[in-house]
């Protein structure tokens, strides 16, 4: 889970490549690096720690890397080693020829060691990378092509990598690999550029080209050839990028957390814009391609994601077998990899990730292909991975997300959700728009933009709320029915950005066990909104309140005498339960903010994590 650049032109090479890791943030901060070619040299330079680190490093040597026009560059998220400036990339080979940045795990790196170490490489640092840069130079030795070198070294590697590879006695290109991890060249006009993600070049070009698993490329500031796993050259598709680079601005928020936050209400609007157009009208969904016959064949769904939007695919199970009356499955994408896959041609399979690129997905995906399952892929980025392993691609709109923690993206999912449930039920029950219940549910769903704007614009009851509970250690958020997922997802927002030991659980489960936790340095967050289990949630909080509990409900309704029980209440608008996750969430994530603001906690790159988790 790393960020890699490159640049090759006549700029200088090292401003293009710290503007490129300053976009790639979320990928990795552990530690950073560059390797700058002018002439035949390469100079290398690294720091642990943040990006700043590594821009304080270079100020002394303005007058060095000014000379270069030629360079790769690589912001790290650990995964073997610790994050020193030893284990920093770009990493080397012996003859110090070969330099190279990696994004990936290389699963036989072992056994590759092993072997490099006979016939004699010496290795500096604990990284899988180093492995790949003495295969690579060791290659080079037998054809002095570094095209070839890295083609040769490839084959033999097993897991995942995007590659980036300059050599000192080729100093006019650089060589790139793909397999399992986000690659791409963006093309310029006597330059070009590669990065794994397109925020890194964005404001340089809008045209890119996506490499595909297996491929390797050289580029060069005039042309760009890229070769298939059988070594054949290729035609260079080049796609258009829909993003503006004021998409990866703060726009004058002190946290890209809190703009993104902000601009749900018209992701709202642009996820349902074109797909639900009154409460008397059918939903448009024409990016879901099984057509009415397939629709009515469906026996079972399976939603497949990781971390936040395997909570947005809970949501989802109850709202699809509420309208349909299908069985859904949710499962995390790490636990389906690895038992048997049991799908078949009439088993919608829906996978959902906000980048498009979570490894255990992407392998979730293709294993459940196999079985003749529809893929329904819910992603925020039409460029990933998963977009092109989709039968039907259902974007979410959200734009560049470019805090860690996601907000904005997981709205979207919900979003989407629900209009992929509506649409599945309108097929097989033709009578169903017209239902009562279903056209309350559109007019609430055209009416949330407004909702989560009232609540966006007075948020001082919520700030007052989160530095009353900033010093606490432990955090329980507690609900039921289709706001448990709101419970796990408000409980992992806090743990993620303010390092809180926050834990979401059913409330009827409190009893069953975590109810032993409680006392009164234990603050217990309940969502209540009026439906069915409403009376049952206010009984679980009378529980709390008679151990000691602090209680802070989170409710759109409480009669005056059950306002007595809680220590904080925060009014959200009005709304049925169906609607209600897609308004508590908006609380949820702004309590969070604020308290790790409170805190002085680094919201928008908390700890330990990284935005697009490219590994298994």
């Amino acid at each position: 889970m790393c960020g890699i650049i490159g640049y090759i032109g006549d700029r200088c090479a090292s401003d293009i490549l710290i503007s490129g890791l300053s976009h790639l943030e979320y990928r990795g901060y552990d530690s950073s690096g560059v390797a700058l070619m002018h002439g035949n040299e390469i100079d290398i330079y690294k720091a642990p720690g943040k990006l700043i680190n590594l821009i304080e490093e270079l100020k002394s040597k303005q007058d060095v890397c000014a000379k270069s026009h030629i360079g790769i560059g690589h912001i790290r998220w650990a995964t073997h080693g610790l994050p020193t400036t030893t284990n920093a990339h770009p990493h080397t080979s012996n003859c110090n020829n070969l330099t190279l940045v990696h994004n990936g795990i290389i699963e036989n790196y072992q056994e590759l060691k092993e072997e490099l170490i006979k016939v004699g490489s010496v290795f500096k640092s604990q990284t899988d990378t180093e492995v790949a840069a003495h295969l690579i130079a060791y290659e080079y030795e037998k054809t002095h092509d570094l095209l070839k070198a890295m083609q040769s070294a490839v084959k033999k590697i097993k897991g995942a990598f995007a590659f980036c590879a300059i050599h000192k006695s080729e100093p006019d290109k650089i060589v790139v690999a793909k397999r399992n991890a986000p690659l791409v060249i963006g093309v310029g006009n006597g330059e070009n550029f590669i990065a794994s993600d397109i925020p890194a070049m964005i404001e340089y070009t809008k045209k890119a080209i996506y490499l595909t698993d297996y491929q390797v490329g050289v580029v060069q500031k005039d042309s760009i050839q890229i070769f298939d796993k059988d070594d054949n050259l290729t035609a260079n598709k080049i796609e258009y990028l829909p993003f503006e680079a004021v998409a990866i601005s703060k726009l004058g928020y002190k946290h890209f957390m809190l703009k993104e936050i902000h601009e749900q209400s018209d992701v709202v609007r642009n996820v349902l814009g074109g797909r639900l157009l009154s409460p008397d009208k059918e939903v448009n969904l024409n990016e879901f391609k099984l057509n009415n016959d397939e629709i009515n064949k469906i026996s079972r769904v399976q939603i497949i994601a990781c971390g936040t939007s395997l909570h947005a695919g809970m949501v989802g199970k109850y709202i699809i077998e509420k309208f349909t009356k299908i069985p859904v499955d949710v499962e995390p994408s790490s636990e389906y990899i690895y038992r048997d896959t049991i799908a078949d041609k009439n088993t919608l399979v829906i996978g959902i990730s906000q980048s498009g690129e979570t490894a255990d997905t992407i392998t979730a995906i293709k294993q459940v292909k196999e079985c003749g399952s529809h893929i329904a892929i819910i992603t925020n980025r039409t460029d990933s991975t998963m977009a092109r392993l989709a039968d039907s691609l259902l974007p979410v709109d959200a734009g560049i997300e470019v805090s860690v923690a996601a907000t904005k993206s997981y709205m979207a999912q919900l979003i989407s959700l629900y209009l992929l449930s509506m649409k599945i039920m309108e097929v097989k029950d033709k009578n169903s728009a017209k239902n009562p219940e279903i056209m309350k549910l559109k007019q609430e769903l055209l009416e949330l933009p407004s909702k989560i704007e009232i609540l966006l614009e007075n948020t001082d009851n919520i700030q007052r709320i989160a530095k009353k509970y900033s010093n606490y250690k432990n955090f329980i958020f507690i609900a039921r029915g289709i706001n448990f997922p709101s419970a796990l997802e408000g409980a992992l927002k806090l743990k993620e950005i303010s390092y809180i030991n926050a834990t979401g659980y059913c409330a009827g489960e409190l009893k069953h066990g975590p109810i032993a936790m409680l006392d009164e340095n234990m603050p217990v967050l309940a969502i209540l909104n009026t439906g069915i289990v409403y009376d049952k949630v206010l009984s679980n909080c009378e529980e709390a309140r008679a151990r000691q509990a602090k209680l802070i409900g989170v409710t759109n309704y409480l009669a005056e005498k059950d306002e007595r029980l809680f220590d904080d209440i925060i009014k959200i608008p009005s709304g049925s339960d169906l609607i209600s996750p897609a308004i508590n969430i908006v609380v949820l994530q702004l309590l969070a903010y604020y308290i790790a603001e409170y805190l002085g906690k680094d919201v928008d790159q908390p700890r330990n994590l990284a935005k697009s988790v490219t590994v298994e």
